[in-house]
């Protein structure tokens, strides 16, 4: 495998990016990783490893750059009352300019391939991921939410209010326990994509909370749960990039 840790130029200043790829057979299909809240950290670059070892060429940016350049949980220093101000500062304008300065970095590098994109987007990200996959429809052809937040809600640019135009898959999964994603918002987000006409499906996983996919998420991390995730993830990779 190869790693490289790069600064990608956009709007608003560099971004910092962990890319991985494998050493040979490309050009491989592009895979944008976004984060969660915890901030972009080794737990995450081994799950963009796994990912990029199936064959893709991933792409996991600190989408807290505007505001430090190295946070996460777990750092001397981080706490939570910070990551959700810097959680808080984003919006999903915001990351969708990220992700055209990804689309422009990645056009450069011959390892990494100018058809289909996938992404996924935790926790935080769901949104992003989602908002994404309707403002670049003719590039991004697979998404994946998982325990995403701020799906269906009544600001201005919630996400859902741009789903019709999506022209890829879309997967949403949802921990059965979320007090950040509850079933009544996603009930709504379910009935109002069913009028969309889009490619789209939501799944629980009984008997998770909020978090489950992440190894490190101690009484969180559900092994049976996080393998399915991923078993669905690679499925939809495979049938759309």
């Amino acid at each position: 495998m190869i790693e490289h840790h790069v600064d990608i130029p956009t709007r608003d200043g560099s971004m910092n990016t962990f890319i991985t790829h494998p050493d040979e057979g490309g050009p491989f299909p592009v895979v944008l990783f976004y984060m969660d809240a915890p901030g972009k950290r080794e737990e995450l670059h081994d799950m963009a490893r796994r990912i990029g070892t199936v064959g893709y060429y991933v792409v996991l940016p600190n989408l807290y750059y505007r505001d430090v350049r190295e946070f996460h949980i777990g750092m001397p220093g981080a706490s939570r009352e910070t990551m959700f101000e810097y959680m808080n500062h984003l919006s999903n304008a915001m990351v969708c300019e990220d992700t055209q300065a990804m689309f422009d970095f990645v056009a450069n590098d011959e390892n990494a391939s100018d058809g289909p994109v996938g992404t996924v987007g935790y926790c935080m990200s769901g949104p992003f991921v989602f908002a994404a996959a309707s403002a670049f429809p003719e590039r991004i052809k697979a998404s994946a939410s998982l325990h995403g937040v701020r799906l269906f809600t009544d600001a201005d640019d919630s996400p859902h209010l741009a789903a019709d135009k999506i022209q890829g898959e879309m997967y949403f999964g949802c921990a059965e326990t979320d007090d950040w994603a509850p079933p009544e918002m996603v009930e709504k987000l379910d009935a109002h994509l069913a009028t969309t006409g889009i490619s789209y499906r939501i799944e629980w996983y009984p008997a998770t909370h909020h978090g489950f996919v992440f190894p490190q998420r101690d009484g969180i991390y559900v092994k049976d749960a996080a393998e399915r995730h991923w078993e669905r993830l690679f499925a939809m990779f495979d049938r759309n990039l």
